[in-house]
């Protein structure tokens, strides 16, 4: 699979099979995501690798609380501006609309709160989780840095046949993440990202794209 084959075969899948992550694969695309770059070689990522029966506690937890109405530990870092002006609120609520829908919870559906928290914390039946954080001193330029291993991770995983789906959702429920993963309070949670092998017979979702006009200039060409 070249590079071009992998960006567009990335996307974000919700309904994973429960066939294992071979370790030896994890590690392969974990040693050559290494080689993302980052300002100064910092490297400023620590991932937390979580399968089998720790992966499932945590599941539990998470789904415990959400369903519950648990609103979740307090926000290190806002997942969105707070107000979202157009274009951006427009691609948000479209994109919402459709992901859920492909999932079956119409958005009049009154429980679709807790299927959706569900799913979420269930992480989509994905049989491993990669949790990527911070060293809580590092600057926007670190996150960005973390931003770009994370897209490395999820392409070299579609070149192992795999899939991914990044969840930002996870910080949500960081202190329920922190205990089971061991990370110390000197670590700031970015996101999880689910991982395995797409489960078969489910739609595929693929959300649209801007056209380039719209977000790309080209200066002096």
């Amino acid at each position: 699979m070249d590079v071009y084959e992998a960006v567009v075969g990335r996307r974000a899948v919700r309904a994973f099979s429960d066939e294992p992550v071979p370790r030896d694969v994890l590690e392969r695309v974990l040693t050559a995501a290494a080689r993302t770059p980052s300002s100064g070689n910092l490297q400023p990522w620590r991932a937390y690798v979580v399968a089998g029966e720790p992966l499932a506690e945590l599941k539990r937890r998470a789904t415990a609380r959400a369903v519950t109405g648990d609103p979740g530990d307090e926000r290190e870092y806002p997942m969105y501006p707070p107000e979202l002006a157009s274009p951006y609120a427009d691609r948000f609520s479209a994109a919402a609309a459709q992901r859920y829908r492909a999932l079956g919870i119409e958005r009049d559906d009154p429980d679709r709160p807790a299927k959706i928290a569900a799913l979420n914390c269930g992480a989509f039946g994905a049989p491993v989780v990669l949790f990527c954080y911070l060293d809580r001193t590092m600057g926007p330029g670190q996150w960005a840095d973390a931003g770009m291993y994370v897209q490395t991770v999820m392409l070299l995983l579609r070149a192992e046949g795999l899939h991914s789906c990044p969840q930002v959702m996870w910080t949500m429920y960081r202190e329920t993440v922190g205990e089971v993963v061991g990370a110390d309070d000197g670590l700031v949670l970015f996101c999880g990202v689910s991982v395995g092998f797409e489960k078969e017979g489910v739609a595929r979702l693929r959300t649209g794209r801007a056209d380039l006009a719209e977000t790309v200039s080209f200066v002096g060409m």
